[in-house]
């Protein structure tokens, strides 16, 4: 399979998530289940089928080197979200979808963040970075414009904070050869983040802001 002109799987890579993404943007969706459905066919079915008619890997593999740096990726992020869960801005703006710390309610949201964290993953990591690592350790840049650009509408400090995030994500799936890590890191911490977010923040809000009170940001 070949996209007319006989385009390159790199040039082919890249203009397919082009077109993915402006289908994405003007794809609106209110619910979160409408969101899943959306992010799965778009980030998620797109590119596995964009690899696998060219026998193409876009991160969907594991072994121990992508075990290893799983664990080591969650554990650095790990305290952005517990102290992140603190700070009333991002405890205003989340949880984004309604839910309540009711098991019954909370677990099929949590199984609903984490395919689109999976998604996000296959799409950001997989088809642009793991997907396209013929052109060097550079792949990671390619994303984090258009990741943090998606941000804007989020809290300040999750905005400033969402292109270097992309490019550690990528660097991590791009030396592991996989998008387990950053879909390990990113799906356990929205599920965390929200599951803290419904809970009484775990330092109180006002030690952490004055901790930060430095950063020239509204938290």
């Amino acid at each position: 399979m070949s996209l007319p002109g006989r385009l390159s799987w790199i040039q082919q890579s890249l203009l397919v998530a082009a077109v993915v993404l402006l289908v994405w943007v003007n794809w609106s969706t209110t619910t979160i289940t409408q969101r899943v459905v959306r992010d799965t066919v778009l980030y998620l079915l797109v590119p596995l089928g964009l690899g696998l008619a060219h026998g193409r890997n876009v991160g969907w593999r594991v072994d121990r080197r992508a075990i290893r740096d799983t664990l080591v990726l969650s554990a650095f992020v790990l305290p952005f979200y517990l102290v992140g869960s603190t700070l009333p801005s991002v405890r205003e703006f989340y949880p984004l979808w309604e839910t309540t710390p009711a098991l019954g309610a909370f677990v099929p949201h949590a199984v609903q963040l984490f395919v689109l964290a999976l998604a996000t993953e296959t799409y950001f990591r997989g088809l642009l970075c793991v997907g396209v690592r013929d052109l060097g350790a550079k792949c990671v840049f390619i994303s984090p414009v258009v990741y943090a650009l998606l941000h804007v509408h989020k809290p300040p400090i999750e905005l400033v904070l969402s292109g270097p995030t992309d490019v550690l994500f990528g660097a991590v799936d791009y030396h592991a050869d996989s998008i387990l890590p950053s879909t390990v890191a990113h799906g356990g911490g929205l599920v965390l983040l929200d599951w803290l977010v419904l809970h009484e923040p775990i330092v109180p809000s006002e030690a952490v802001l004055q901790w930060f009170s430095w950063l020239p940001l509204p938290l």
